[in-house]
């Protein structure tokens, strides 16, 4: 009997490795990932913002010691990832990338991630969004214009929203046309997280549960944000059923 594939799933803003003690250790930031243990990660601020935007995690030693392979991305300069988002997967193939410019007052980016997992198409979305509400609620209807072009297939938005609300005047309102959210996790700031600024949701041909922040001793001093995590359980194809 076709069982129906479920993954961890994690979304982390590193803070550029800084910790709450103002030092920058990357290999406290691969520690807490090897904590999480997640199948599919998506990392903000995975690079320097000034220069050359080097990138400042190990991606060797993440592929070699936890099997998480980063997706390739059009970088500027020494970056691992586009806008400093970066995105890590585990068994999984990787079919096509979309880059897009996010509209605002700072320059932002998502990417759209086409995946073959498990025998499974899923495309996974990684953000950071704006600071300003303005700038966010442009972000999101442009997330929704690019995704309005590709093919419908289980889709799944993780990142750095910055936005705690859920009324009506939510500048993630108008993602409510494709996916929803589950229960809230508060990850910022680390020590006293009081806000859920990083989130993930999906569509109706996938199901998000045992959301939470990952709060560990290392966790709370690795980055200003918590990681988030939760399971992640998709609707099998009728070419898996048949199988």
């Amino acid at each position: 009997m076709y069982q129906t594939p479920e993954f961890t799933v994690a979304s982390y803003n590193i803070h550029k490795a800084v910790g709450t003690d103002r030092q920058r250790d990357p290999a406290r930031i691969a520690a807490v990932i090897a904590e999480i243990g997640a199948d599919i990660l998506a990392l903000q601020e995975a690079d320097m913002r000034f220069g050359n935007r080097a990138g400042l995690m190990d991606l060797e030693a993440l592929r070699r010691d936890l099997g998480l392979i980063a997706v390739p991305t059009e970088s500027v300069g020494d970056a691992h990832g586009f806008h400093g988002n970066l995105l890590l997967v585990r068994n999984a193939l990787v079919e096509v990338v979309h880059h897009l410019h996010l509209p605002g007052f700072e320059p932002r980016g998502a990417l759209m991630a086409d995946l073959q997992i498990a025998g499974q198409p899923l495309r996974v979305i990684a953000a950071h969004l704006g600071l300003l509400p303005r700038s966010r609620a442009r972000q999101t209807r442009a997330l929704m214009d690019k995704l309005s072009t590709l093919d419908d297939r289980p889709a799944l938005l993780m990142g750095d929203l910055n936005e705690w609300r859920l009324d009506p005047g939510s500048s993630l309102e108008p993602l409510a046309d494709r996916f929803a959210g589950p229960a809230l996790a508060q990850s910022y700031p680390a020590r006293y997280p009081l806000f859920a600024l990083d989130r993930m949701m999906t569509c109706t041909q996938g199901e998000l549960t045992d959301l939470m922040a990952h709060v560990t001793p290392l966790s709370r001093i690795a980055s200003d944000h918590l990681p988030i995590k939760a399971r992640l359980r998709l609707t099998p194809s009728n070419a898996a059923l048949a199988k």
